[in-house]
């Protein structure tokens, strides 16, 4: 293998092909090692999302949990049956943590989008078994609520509602009702969400659920395995879980602050009459019976035993010990931005997941600045944003953060006119197009670029 791999789309080369002959084992290694220098640094705390670090002993312990499982397949739980266990007690490990009974039942699944997918998917195929007469399904959710539910809907035939959200970015209950019909199969509510990191007002929206016998499905994927923890350090935290009447499921994933390994999430239910309507089952293929829990047919072992090993080495007092730290950092951060001129914390954030704002400096310029600087930043409109996710990873990086965002707000605030350049020109342009078709095209195109 040399050193000169083409580079698909480039005018000058061909695409990669398959190699005509093997390469050494430490020469694909090297190349691995090398591609991956390029990409954010998340182990010194400089990206803001993506990646969950719990520590590098944590992280060997699930490496090696992985490694064991490696080639095991959970499609046949008959025939791993260590996986099956495994998974059963990751379930109800995380059914007790949100405030579930010994009724609550789940699955693992890929991640937060496939849980909430298989959300919808249950709830839409309930309504199929005992409403026929709803032949356009739909689902009412905040429009702050995560896009793999409007990406779930697209896929499932369910038509989204959106409800605005009040000056607090929680969804507003009253338009919540409003939004009700005889086609609406659920509500979803995020605790918290992922743009401002507040949690919905989930009790209302049970007693709605319960007034409509429909189902509430609360959005935890972020919030799932440090909301929990929070009471017992003092943070107020709203009633958001099983023991809000109203509420029949919840997906919370492992992967972020479970301080699993990639490829890990819940989706909880309040009976397994429930879940019963997420599986699916085929008895007429040749090639035998053949039945599914979740979306994907094969199932890696391995993201399962590395998840029973997360919650099983940390148990309560680890996430005790993580959640004081991240919370600490978080205060750290919120005060310091608090006392730059013209930045802003957007909401009462209930965790560690927040955003800011700035009223009269170019926030789009700011994080082109941060970037030169060497972090990689999250950007969010409507509002214009900064938005961060800390874990533990962050706790040595709050001095430097705060220093360059100081100067880098600062520069921008003296110099107006470098909005027009680099990626805040473009969010610039973004937000002004004012048909969300062109942009929604313009991003697609982007996206057939990047994959080119």
């Amino acid at each position: 293998m040399s050193d000169s791999v083409p580079v698909a789309g480039s005018p000058a080369q061909t695409r990669p092909r398959l190699p005509p002959g093997s390469t050494p084992p430490e020469e694909v290694l090297r190349h691995l090692r090398a591609r991956r220098d390029k990409d954010a640094q998340w182990h010194k705390g400089r990206t803001f999302s993506l990646v969950y670090h719990a520590g590098d002993a944590h992280t060997e312990l699930l490496q090696e949990a992985y490694r064991l499982y490696f080639a095991e397949n959970a499609l046949n739980p008959m025939a791993f049956p260590s996986l099956r266990q495994m998974e059963n007690e990751v379930v109800a490990m995380t059914a007790g943590l949100l405030g579930g009974d010994d009724a609550v039942a789940g699955t693992m699944t890929s991640g937060g989008s496939e849980s909430l997918l298989m959300a919808v998917k249950t709830y839409r195929d309930k309504a199929r078994a005992e409403r026929p007469e709803v032949v356009q399904p739909e689902m009412v959710l905040p429009v702050s609520a995560h896009p793999a539910l409007l990406k779930a809907a697209h896929y499932l035939g369910v038509r989204p509602v959106l409800c605005p959200v009040g000056e607090d970015f929680r969804v507003d209950p009253a338009a919540v009702e409003q939004a009700l019909t005889e086609r609406t199969i659920c509500i979803v509510g995020s605790a918290p969400s992922y743009p401002q990191g507040v949690v919905d007002p989930i009790e209302r929206l049970g007693e709605l659920a319960l007034a409509r016998g429909i189902g509430l499905h609360v959005d935890a994927c972020l919030g799932g395995f440090l909301l929990p923890f929070l009471p017992k350090l003092g943070h107020a935290v709203p009633r958001w879980d099983f023991r809000v009447p109203g509420v029949t499921s919840i997906s919370a994933d492992l992967h972020k602050y479970g301080f699993a390994a990639k490829g890990a999430s819940t989706i909880l239910y309040r009976s397994e009459a429930l879940r019963r309507h997420q599986f699916f089952a085929h008895t007429e293929w040749p090639g035998g019976l053949f039945a599914s829990t979740t979306m994907l047919g094969t199932r890696p072992g391995g993201a399962i035993a590395a998840a029973w090993a997360a919650l099983t080495a940390l148990g309560e007092e680890g996430y005790l010990r993580l959640a004081a730290g991240i919370m600490q950092t978080t205060a750290a951060l919120q005060e310091g931005i608090g006392r730059i001129a013209d930045l802003r914390i957007l909401g009462r954030p209930v965790m560690s997941v927040f955003a800011f704002t700035a009223e009269r400096t170019n926030l789009m310029a700011v994080a082109d600045a941060m970037e030169l600087r060497g972090w990689h930043i999250d950007r969010q409109l409507n509002p214009s944003a900064i938005h961060l996710m800390l874990t533990p990873a962050h706790a040595g990086i709050v001095a430097p953060y705060l220093h360059d965002l100081k100067e880098c707000t600062e520069y921008v605030a003296a110099h107006p006119e470098i909005a027009a350049q680099g990626s805040a020109a473009m969010y610039g342009m973004l937000a002004q197009i004012p048909d969300g078709g062109m942009v929604r095209e313009l991003i697609l195109q982007h996206v057939d670029g990047l994959y080119r």
